[in-house]
């Protein structure tokens, strides 16, 4: 098939570009971020079955065009993901991205008959209901709080009212704690996973030292583009929204202790009382996600757990540190 990826030179675009090139997928890639050089070097056997095209994402006329040419699939994962600083600075801007740039592309979606479009959301979604339930599944009632969340929410009911007006095959995913392979700091994320920091405190050749132990439903990179690779060829979804997680709680402060485990001389540990650490926390202890929406159509689940996912990223990162 042929997929447009919107935000594809982005951490989670650049993993499911990787799945999809990799089960035989012509691939474009849409972003005003040009393809990292370390992943021009990584994909470079593809060829031209990908394609990066630069460009803007409010950039109407453009996408149009882009999408007139003919594709199969759309998926929406350009996006501002805000923490509060970045929501102080840029309210306006977090839902012009996340929210009204998407209906430009989903009406030129309709136009020229996009077989289905894919919105990556994401778990801040639930907000406030993930500490008052144990298990968070698809019919969970949302109380997003932030303006991330509230626009992950809201981009969610207006691919699905689209949908409903205008017919389209149009899902959305929630992504749960993502981290891995190509995941960088940028201007439009302000909110790197803990795993991202705990590298960035080895690679400084410092001792990644943890506010608290991070404990989440993390989800490795690879796992997550390989399920929405599926929805992608999914002959007939019977749900227009799936939970996409390990679905299972553990720690980041367990992750780096087992990647430093892999490497000597690497240290991974608790802050002790009142020592400083450069390792910021985002958002608070929720439940993990259910994702039995999932396995039970699909037969979907995630591979990597804690000490898989710290093994296959410290041979990633031991090819790739010299580039990132």
């Amino acid at each position: 098939m042929k997929v447009v990826i919107f935000g594809g030179t982005g951490f989670v675009g650049l993993n499911l570009a990787e799945v999809l090139l990799a089960r035989g997928h012509e691939v474009t890639l849409y972003d005003r971020a040009p393809l990292p050089f370390s992943a021009q070097r990584s994909l470079a056997d593809y060829g031209t079955r990908l394609n990066p095209v630069q460009g803007d994402i409010t950039d109407a006329e453009v996408i149009d065009a882009l999408i007139a040419r003919g594709c199969d699939a759309i998926v929406l994962g350009a996006a501002v993901t805000a923490g509060d600083e970045l929501e102080r600075a840029s309210t306006a801007r977090v839902l012009e991205i996340n929210v009204m740039a998407q209906i430009p592309i989903l009406l030129a979606a309709i136009r020229h008959g996009v077989r289905r479009v894919i919105n990556l959301s994401s778990a801040s979604a639930y907000g406030a209901a993930g500490q008052r339930h144990q298990i968070l599944d698809e019919e969970t009632p949302c109380d997003p709080i932030s303006f991330y969340a509230i626009s992950k929410f809201t981009s969610e009911r207006s691919v699905a009212r689209h949908a409903a007006l205008f017919g389209g095959d149009f899902l959305s995913v929630r992504l749960s704690a993502v981290f891995g392979p190509w995941e960088r700091a940028g201007a439009v994320r302000d909110t790197p996973s803990l795993q991202f920091q705990i590298l960035a405190a080895f690679a400084r050749g410092e001792p990644a030292i943890m506010p608290a132990p991070g404990i989440k439903d993390w989800t490795y990179a690879p796992d997550a583009a390989e399920a929405v690779a599926v929805l992608i060829e999914a002959e007939r979804p019977r749900h227009r929204l799936y939970n996409i997680s390990s679905g299972v709680a553990w720690s980041a402060l367990q992750w780096g202790e087992a990647f430093a485990a892999l490497h000597p001389g690497l240290e991974c540990r608790l802050a002790s009382p009142g020592e400083k650490t450069f390792i910021k926390l985002h958002g608070g202890d929720r439940a993990p996600m259910s994702v039995a929406r999932m396995a039970d159509e699909f037969g979907w689940r995630a591979r990597f757990g804690c000490a898989e996912s710290a093994a296959a990223m410290s041979a990633w990162w031991m090819q790739h540190k010299e580039g990132i």
